[in-house]
């Protein structure tokens, strides 16, 4: 045993070739997207609005569709059935999770400058916790906006669950929810960096 896990630690130590470092940095600059695009997309459709009504989610702000107006529309029945206000302050998401992507994008870097399998390994578990996470926060916080409701609202509706992927009949609105161009980059960047991490290890297995 002992045997292994210096070997293991050989392995680790190793350091690795200009393809996954190159990867690595394609990493990082694919996270640059959390700062221009959105992460998700809602929509809904009802019969008195055929358009549908949309919420873009950034990692930093809500955006509604028409201009914005979409928003303050989306609030006005969620009074109804008592639940609060769609608010980009309430959000602390939004406080910490661009901070988190710059910091990650860093790290990154740094497991690229610095180059071995085991830098490598280190940014692919914090990618990790940081993605599963992230999608964690997400999905507790559309749990607790359709829980949370008032008990005086103008209109009972039970607790539910927004869709965090897909379609969901909720009421008399067709709910949709759908990644956007900035979670397909976060996904692109696991990817390369998973893929940086594999290669490296290949490599460094070969070596006696």
């Amino acid at each position: 045993m002992p045997g292994y896990f210096e070997r293991l630690n050989r392995t680790l130590a190793r350091p690795v070739s200009g393809g996954p470092r190159l990867l690595v940095v394609g990493a990082a600059l694919l996270l640059v997207a959390v700062y221009f695009f959105p992460l998700w997309n809602m929509t809904m459709f009802a019969p008195q609005y055929p358009d549908g009504l949309r919420l873009d989610i950034y990692s930093y702000k809500l955006v509604g569709g028409n201009n914005g107006q979409d928003v303050p529309e989306i609030n006005i029945l969620n009074h109804y059935i008592g639940m609060r206000d769609l608010v980009t302050d309430d959000f602390t998401e939004f406080k910490w999770l661009p901070f988190m992507v710059g910091v990650l994008g860093l790290l990154y870097l740094r497991a690229a400058v610095m180059g071995t399998v085991g830098g490598l390994l280190d940014t692919v578990v914090l990618n990790l916790y940081f993605s599963l996470f992230a999608l964690w926060s997400f999905g507790y916080r559309m749990y607790s906006y359709g829980h949370n409701l008032s008990p005086t609202a103008a209109v009972k509706v039970a607790p539910f669950m927004p869709p965090m992927f897909g379609g969901k009949q909720l009421a008399n609105f067709e709910v949709y929810s759908y990644p956007q161009a900035a979670s397909y980059a976060m996904a692109l960047s696991s990817l390369l960096l998973a893929a940086a991490f594999v290669i490296g290890w290949r490599q460094a297995r070969r070596l006696p």
